[in-house]
């Protein structure tokens, strides 16, 4: 996987989801997040079998999570009991231009901007969640990271994926950014590929889960 790749996701990320600041370990970043069910994170930028067995035998807390860059038949064949296979999707980039991004007949966009993260939103006519996504910008001439990609099922088919992504596209341009990444869905890739971007490589997600008698016992 690519090193640079990874780095920008991961700054970018916690700009976007105001996690903590990323701490560098010797194969990767672990990233304090505080959410229930999602305390901790651990990227891990180049695995091989022998890491991920040590991490997920050492790692014991409930609600942390290891981001792997492996396909997820992989992580499932070396990972300690205790860890569930979560997401699978995969890390993608792209070089940045401005385009046109215009909302068709009937939706709104609506964007803003704080803490180093620009938002956009489509809306119907009559205010209803469309589609929404947003972008990290970690400083000026940064790579810019996307995420939080989502389209409505009411609204799927309709270009508004699309608009959001070069909505956001246009905004990190005029921000300095010349280059983007993000961490797509399997069902996301299709679109992203579409708009050009390229696929760096598989990435998956295990979590470690509570024990038995503690989940039981709602500890």
């Amino acid at each position: 996987m690519d090193a640079e790749a990874v780095r920008s996701w991961v700054e970018g990320w916690v700009v976007s989801r105001g996690a903590a600041p990323p701490v560098s370990e010797p194969w990767g970043f672990t990233i304090d997040v505080g959410l229930s069910g999602h305390v901790t994170r651990h990227v891990v930028t180049d695995a091989d079998e022998s890491l991920v067995r040590k991490l997920t035998e050492t790692v014991t807390v409930p609600g942390t999570w290891l981001k792997i860059f492996l396909p997820p038949q992989t992580v499932a064949s070396w990972a300690a009991p205790g860890w569930r296979l979560a997401d699978d999707g995969f890390l993608m980039s792209t070089p940045l231009r401005t385009n046109d991004a215009v909302a068709p007949d009937g939706y709104q966009v609506r964007t803003w901007a704080r803490g180093g993260v620009t938002r956009v939103l489509v809306v119907t006519e009559d205010s209803a969640f469309a589609a929404r996504g947003q972008i990290a910008l970690p400083g000026p001439g940064r790579t810019a990271v996307f995420d939080q990609i989502e389209t409505s099922s009411a609204y799927r088919r309709r270009g508004l994926g699309s608009l959001v992504m070069r909505t956001l596209e246009n905004a990190a341009v005029a921000s300095g950014s010349s280059s983007a990444v993000l961490a797509g869905t399997v069902d996301g890739r299709a679109l992203y590929e579409f708009l050009g971007w390229r696929t760096l490589g598989p990435m998956t997600s295990v979590v470690r889960e509570a024990p038995p008698q503690e989940q039981e016992q709602g500890i």
